[in-house]
């Protein structure tokens, strides 16, 4: 009865300074205008009307992220991407092998129930993950958001199975590097892919072009058989998707494995 008073009363206490701050903005900042970019932005997301400039995308974070500002987005992965050779870097040595039969399913680990919970919701939490990523240019969601859930279930093996699981199941730092890398390649040519192709056909693109522009008629089909791509951005969230997933899952590995002189680098 004590446990449910408190939560109850911390769900009043967050729900009350919800309301307050809503108040508040309401209050203090009233009549805010648009910017003229902001109104820019969302003028094109989505609008069959304006094509030489339109996105073609009903998310609006998406279309800004991956295409309005997809440059900026494209250096922050990078640096993501260098934070985790970093990481690997300074973990070598740390590392050896695990000999072979140390780990043994019925022994290590949690209950079986909490293991049998883990199979069954496992599927569950990449169908999510793919979900999340994969609409992420029709819904809230994309690549990082989708990456970073099915990044969920190698972290929640380890804490369910043991730390050896991973390793025992051949799922490796250098491994997972190598996906991660996939998915930088695949953002990569992304983003020239209207450039290449302008090449080829003998027509003007810019690199990170989605749609034609004026001056740039090369671009990206907008839908395949009547299902909205948005042109570029749901490969980026594909992509994008498999290195986060990727990336994560190499960070947890020698977290947790660093400490105790497992094998994460081979």
């Amino acid at each position: 009865m004590r446990r449910i008073t408190e939560l109850v009363a911390i769900l009043s206490l967050i729900l009350g300074v919800s309301v307050l701050l809503v108040l508040a903005a309401s209050i203090l900042l009233p009549g805010i205008e648009v910017r003229q970019l902001a109104f820019f932005y969302l003028y094109t997301t989505i609008n069959p009307w304006f094509q030489n400039y339109t996105v073609n995308s009903p998310e609006a974070v998406t279309a800004i992220v991956w295409d309005y500002r997809g440059l900026d987005t494209l250096f922050e992965t990078s640096v993501f991407y260098l934070a985790l050779i970093a990481g690997l870097a300074l973990a070598r040595g740390l590392f050896s092998e695990t000999p072979q039969g140390s780990f043994n399913e019925k022994t290590h680990g949690l209950t079986t129930i909490v293991k049998t919970v883990t199979r069954v919701t496992a599927p569950m939490i990449i169908a999510v993950g793919a979900s999340i990523g994969l609409h992420g240019h029709l819904t809230p969601g994309g690549g990082f958001q989708g990456g970073a859930t099915i990044a969920v279930i190698p972290l929640v093996f380890i804490v369910v199975y043991s730390t050896l699981f991973l390793i025992a199941r051949g799922v490796t730092s250098n491994k997972m590097l190598v996906l991660r890398s996939i998915g930088l390649l695949g953002i990569g040519f992304t983003s020239i892919a209207a450039f290449l192709i302008g090449l080829a056909i003998g027509r003007f693109a810019y690199v990170f072009q989605n749609m034609p522009k004026p001056g740039a008629v090369v671009g990206l089909p907008a839908d395949i058989n009547g299902a909205l791509i948005s042109g570029t951005l749901w490969f980026f969230n594909l992509f994008e998707m498999i290195a986060v997933a990727a990336g994560f899952t190499i960070a947890f590995i020698i977290l947790l494995l660093a400490g105790r002189g497992g094998s994460g680098g081979r």
